[in-house]
């Protein structure tokens, strides 16, 4: 009798196992270094341009052309990723994204750092990007075993979160003692302790793709040929789209909301990290129904944001930051490591590309959509906005799409 209760109970394990295995470890602490230099440099740049415009139409933009790139270059993204050496790309992306956020400390440092230079040298991180993300993603499999891939999937969440957490506080901090050079310029080098760990790492071998043009209707006619994959995707970018004023309207949160000066952006971005990383240390299992748990999660990251939208206190804001933060990472978690789990290796990497473009690729139009709603509307209406996809992702999930995407999940595990 307890034999058969145990069997049929998930077992409940910390997503910090993952951090046993070598490969993964030097991964992990190579990603959380290097994140935490780009939210140095998403301050300062934030900063620079909302001091430069006084528009939180113009800081979306900027974000615009962070991630611009990985919209446009997806197929050749994802084919990079599935017919090359995965880690070889991940340490070439690096150096160049080095090469630029150098080029940008130098021309901020010598008051050349024009809205129309920021703007452009964003376009070139996101270029990097583009290529370094589907590699990043699809890798993770070679780093740890199978049983693990779910806290690998976690921990790697949590390298953004963590830093989420850490970066905007500490940039911040750097920015208000340094300045907006030195800030961007340490993201520079964080760039290269990702590319050596990743040099020193040994991922098993991968199962790579033979040529042939890359087309992103390809990819997206394997997605749709399995419809729960699609499904999936599409609540990663509700995510995406919900989670902007995070980053876009915190600079008018801080200021006109809360009264605060602008460097304490850092604080109200740090919060909603530190609820994401909380989420990721609380063991959970695998579940018997990871449709209706994706509900419950984006429900939450939903209530969050909307009480972010609506808290008549700094305390309040905070407050649902941190309940939005552990409510988007519990269901962006979730639902990577379904589409991860659901493709084969010699895929991944092109499947990967589209949770590319549904994660960082609808990061363009939802900045720009954000910030222009914030100009127009105010900050607090912007907010309540973006939430409503999340919302409706919500309610789907615990109706017929929810329903398919259960299905399709038991089959596949009737399979393995």
């Amino acid at each position: 009798m307890t034999s058969t209760a145990a069997q049929q109970t998930p077992e409940r394990r910390s997503s910090l196992r993952a951090l046993r295995h070598r490969d993964f470890a030097l991964y992990f602490t190579g990603n959380v270094l290097s994140n935490c230099g780009t939210w140095f440099q998403n301050v300062a740049l934030s900063l620079l341009v909302y001091r430069l415009t006084r528009s939180s139409f113009w800081v979306g933009a900027v974000n615009f052309a962070q991630f611009a790139g990985v919209l446009l270059l997806a197929p050749w993204a994802g084919a990079a990723a599935d017919r090359g050496d995965r880690r070889r790309l991940i340490v070439a992306t690096q150096v160049v994204a080095t090469l630029t956020s150098g080029a940008l400390a130098a021309a901020v440092a010598l008051g050349a750092g024009t809205l129309p230079v920021v703007l452009s040298l964003a376009l070139v991180l996101g270029l990097t990007t583009a290529f370094a993300t589907p590699a990043m993603q699809a890798i993770l499999p070679a780093l740890v075993p199978r049983d693990d891939l779910p806290a690998a999937v976690a921990m790697n969440s949590v390298t953004f979160n963590l830093a989420r957490a850490v970066g905007p506080v500490a940039g911040a901090f750097v920015v208000a003692r340094l300045g907006l050079a030195w800030a961007i310029g340490l993201n520079a080098f964080s760039y290269l302790f990702f590319a050596g760990a990743m040099l020193v790492a040994h991922p098993a071998a991968q199962t790579t793709r033979a040529g042939g043009r890359a087309r992103l209707r390809d990819s997206m006619r394997m997605v749709l040929a399995e419809r729960h994959l699609f499904i999936l995707l599409l609540v990663v970018a509700a995510v995406s789209l919900s989670m902007d004023p995070v980053n876009t309207v915190a600079p008018a949160f801080a200021t006109r909301v809360y009264g605060r000066p602008d460097t304490f952006v850092g604080i109200l971005i740090g919060a909603f990290g530190v609820g994401a990383v909380t989420a990721s240390v609380i063991p959970s299992g695998e579940g018997r129904r990871p449709a209706r748990t994706i509900a419950i999660m984006l429900a939450l990251f939903a209530a969050g944001m909307i009480g972010f939208a609506l808290s008549p206190a700094l305390e309040a804001g905070l407050v649902a930051l941190a309940v939005a933060g552990f409510g988007y990472l519990s269901s962006q978690t979730r639902v990577t490591t379904l589409l991860q789990l659901e493709v084969s290796d010699a895929e991944r990497g092109r499947v990967m590309a589209l949770w590319s473009v549904a994660f960082l690729g609808t990061r363009p139009l939802a900045s720009l959509v954000d910030g222009g709603l914030a100009t127009v509307l105010g900050p607090r209406a912007a907010t309540l906005l973006m939430a409503m996809p999340i919302v409706v992702a919500s309610a789907a999930m615990l109706m017929g799409p929810g329903r398919t995407v259960g299905e399709a999940l038991e089959r596949s595990r009737v399979r393995r």
